[in-house]
């Protein structure tokens, strides 16, 4: 009941076209995080200049242009990747097909640390916005962080188009909010010529270090990398192309340019505004602003600026403010999106655990999205969900997809260029390789300015999450692959076995046992035996007796343990029938009793389910377990489960069906099972 309660009833294979996307409820689904992220992008920039004082700061709106530049050659480069690759692998699939397959496996480990990583920062960063207006919750963040995840695990659990269509209203509202705040703001300096100031504006910046030179250049670059993490996301629309509607790839395209038309605007607008208002924001007030009150409460760059902008109009700040927290603690329901998808891919390559390749009841991938979410709890926990902190080890996984992707379609564009011959279709696949070309030498560029001056900062920890991830998805495809070695059946046909010894394990005579060995006999073994272990004189004694008074027509076969162990002496007694001959195979029944309360398996079946877990190492041994149940079962209710049954996916239609069913329906499926 809580299960359907947060998730909702199940939904049949056939429902799943009814859950894919437009690309008005795709934008929100797989765009909130990039569009988000100008929401934190900003502060980054501004935290990060903030320490060389005012003179950096003036930098911030090149540095914002910076950022655009590679947010539009990333967008184009990738409108290229969705239509060469439309199945959904995204940069996964893009690389491992033409670089191969460790390049794959090292985009497929970057990207999943970067999901994380999504889910972490946004949920973070929103729970900070929330906090700039209300300080209660800043002194809760992290167990508020917490519930949020939660509560978005739940929704993406219910299904694709259920969440996307639930976010589509916040992340729509987010946009306007932003943009009419930026158009309201330069509309009153520029036409008005009114003066806005931020709160923070008349505060002076004391700078930290003296920072000359290359220091200088360094601080800039490292201001330019931690503003790059407004490009988080953009990834995964490519990984997403299969849950847009059709025309599938024409869709995705359409729905990253849009995405790259609002991010961009956005970031330039609010890191404009916040130089035109002379916001200030920085790491530790009390050292870094002068002439702060005393126990300055700093708020966040979209804060203030609404605050500033909304001046004599209270409820636009607290419109913008409510907006910025919703859609960062949404944003994170991109990665929902992403992980689960790339997760699937990657098992059904073999090197994720098989269960997150399947869809759950609501056609999600529930594994993918539980996995995600315990991840990404684990992170807020550890880092207190402090997004400063968190934001260090960002970035550093998307960039190498980017690179390796981009690169990756370079010898895409290759390798078609040299057998087309058609004109046109070589002019367009040349300008598209010149698109993705430049995008793999710029993403290479940031990638590396991000390592060299976010390695010390907390990059180095994402690197070795990535190498980890690597190594276990190594070791999940050896591991499969041996299976499957394992498991081919020989050219030669198989040589039954020369004889079958039935082995029935007995503790007294009652009638599960009696059950046990009718069954046996049934089977019509070449050698039948009723064993039992000798742990105390008097019930041995009575049990032999009872054996002969009813004349069983099966010897019974005491084995003595002096020490009162069970387990040991039948695996010895199993051992030395298979060693008679190893042609042979011995088939072991078990009576076990089926009970109907939860309790009742803490005091039955013990012995039994030790020998069977020790019987099944045993190489020639099959375990047979005869069930005997009890009255206890009688109030079993059965009907919720023969139900659960009829939602299961019908397998039709079959021919004949029974007791007055239709033929091939869950209901006659269920009878005849």
């Amino acid at each position: 009941m809580l299960k359907r309660l947060v998730v909702g009833r199940p939904f049949r294979s056939d429902r799943l076209q009814h859950t894919l996307l437009p690309k008005r409820i795709a934008l929100p689904v797989f765009a909130s995080d990039a569009l988000s992220s100008v929401a934190y992008a900003p502060d980054e920039i501004l935290l990060t200049l903030s320490v060389a004082g005012g003179a950096a700061v003036v930098f911030s709106p090149w540095i914002a242009l910076a950022v655009a530049v590679v947010m539009i050659t990333v967008v184009a480069s990738y409108r290229q990747n969705v239509h060469a690759y439309p199945s959904g692998g995204g940069d996964y699939e893009v690389t491992t097909v033409n670089l191969g397959r460790k390049f794959g496996l090292a985009v497929g480990s970057a990207l999943m640390v970067d999901y994380v990583l999504t889910v972490a920062v946004s949920t973070s960063s929103g729970i900070a916005n929330i906090g700039s207006a209300i300080p209660f919750i800043s002194t809760h963040k992290v167990v508020i962080a917490v519930v949020c995840v939660l509560v978005l695990t739940a929704a993406n659990l219910r299904g694709l188009k259920e969440s996307g269509t639930a976010f589509a209203i916040p992340t729509y509202a987010f946009m306007v909010a932003i943009l009419g705040m930026v158009g309201v703001g330069l509309f009153r300096i520029f036409v008005l010529g009114q003066d806005v100031r931020a709160e923070s504006a008349g505060f002076g910046l004391k700078a930290e270090h003296s920072y000359t030179g290359f220091a200088f250049f360094f601080l800039l670059l490292r201001g330019f990398s931690s503003g790059s993490a407004a490009l988080t996301g953009v990834e995964a629309i490519s990984n997403g192309v299969p849950a847009f509607k059709k025309p599938k790839s024409r869709n995705a395209a359409t729905t990253l340019l849009l995405l790259g038309v609002l991010a961009i605007t956005m970031l330039v607008g609010i890191v404009m505004l916040s130089r035109l208002t002379g916001v200030k924001i920085v790491d530790d007030p009390a050292t870094q602003l002068t002439g702060a009150p005393a126990n300055y409460e700093q708020k966040t760059v979209t804060a203030q600026l609404a605050h500033a902008v909304f001046a004599g109009f209270t409820p636009g700040f607290y419109v913008v403010a409510a907006v910025t927290a919703i859609i960062l603690l949404l944003a994170a329901n991109t990665a929902f999106n992403g992980f689960p998808v790339l997760g699937s891919i990657l098992a059904q390559d073999r090197f994720l655990p098989r269960q997150l390749h399947t869809r759950g009841d609501r056609l999600a991938y529930s594994n993918g999205i539980l996995f995600l979410a315990a991840f990404a709890i684990v992170l807020i926990v550890a880092f207190e969900a402090n997004p400063t902190h968190l934001i260090q080890l960002y970035i550093v996984g998307v960039f190498v997809s980017f690179t390796l992707s981009q690169t990756g379609m370079l010898r895409h564009w290759n390798r078609l260029l040299r057998t087309e011959r058609d004109p046109a279709v070589r002019r367009r696949m040349i300008r598209s390789r010149a698109i993705n070309g430049f995008g793999a030498c710029l993403t290479a560029i940031v990638l590396v300015i991000v390592l060299v001056t976010k390695f010390l900062a907390g990059a180095w920890i994402a690197i070795a999450a990535m190498a980890v991830i690597y190594a276990l998805m190594v070791g999940i495809r050896k591991h499969y692959d041996r299976v499957a070695r394992e498991l081919v059946p020989p050219d030669e046909r198989g040589v039954l076995p020369a004889r079958n010894h039935a082995v029935v394990l007995v503790s007294q005579l009652h009638l599960p046992t009696l059950r046990a060995v009718q069954y046996a006999r049934a089977t019509r073994p070449d050698t039948l035996t009723a064993v039992t272990v000798n742990v105390d004189e008097a019930d041995t004694r009575r049990l032999q007796n009872e054996w002969e008074e009813r004349e069983l027509p099966v010897p019974l076969t005491v084995i003595d343990s002096p020490f009162r162990e069970i387990t040991r002496p039948i695996i010895g007694y199993v051992q030395n029938l298979r060693r008679a001959s190893p042609r042979d195979v011995v088939t072991v029944f078990i009576p076990e009793y089926v009970v109907g309360k939860w309790w009742e398996h803490l005091l039955h079946n013990q012995s039994a389910l030790r020998i069977k877990a020790r019987l099944l190492f045993e190489p020639g041994v099959m375990v047979t377990s005869v069930p005997w149940q009890l009255a206890s079962t009688e109030n079993k209710n059965l009907t919720r489960y023969d139900r659960r049954l009829k939602r299961g996916v019908v397998r039709g239609p079959q021919p004949g069906g029974t007791d007055g069913t239709e033929p091939g329906s869950a209901d006659d499926l269920v009878l005849r099972k």
